[in-house]
């Protein structure tokens, strides 16, 4: 498993579809997985630490897991299979549990916790950015820290 970190969400043109991207942390390669309007709010939100005064569904689980004694250890991107990015949650000294990437990266944002991915999917789905390239990324950091979840909201 190849620890990551989240870089941000952002809107692919000319779909319109939102991303997250996740970045190894000791490497060169990006993951980008497509997500919902929701989710990509979901995260927004949580990568920017804004809390909203009534629980979200997230904020509803982590609740309800820590009530019963769990314990948030780290999520993984699993697999890639027809498309679809599936991911795991673990729990220390308990099971795991399948989760959608977005979700999972939703509660290891709000707990801190560590994400990973397996090295198959990287190898099947991830980009690499070269160092002249890094110029790209940057903007593309920049305009992460500008972006207000209000972005991804959908038009009335």
């Amino acid at each position: 498993m190849i620890e990551m970190e989240v870089v941000g969400v952002r809107v692919e043109m000319p779909s319109n579809q939102p991303i997250v991207l996740l970045k190894e942390k000791a490497g060169e390669r990006y993951l980008p997985i497509w997500i919902g309007t929701p989710e990509a709010t979901a995260i927004a939100l949580a990568q920017q630490a804004v809390s909203s005064p009534r629980p979200l569904t997230h904020d509803l689980l982590i609740d309800l897991v820590e009530a019963i004694g769990g314990i948030f250890e780290s999520i993984s991107v699993d697999s890639l299979e027809d498309g679809v990015f599936k991911a795991s949650l673990f729990f220390t000294g308990a099971d795991s549990r399948q989760a959608r990437p977005s979700d999972a990266i939703v509660i290891a944002l709000k707990k801190s916790i560590p994400i990973y991915c397996n090295e198959d999917v990287l190898n099947l789905a991830a980009i690499e950015v070269p160092d002249d390239q890094e110029k790209e990324v940057n903007q593309f950091r920049q305009f992460l820290d500008e972006v207000n979840p209000d972005d991804f909201a959908s038009p009335s």
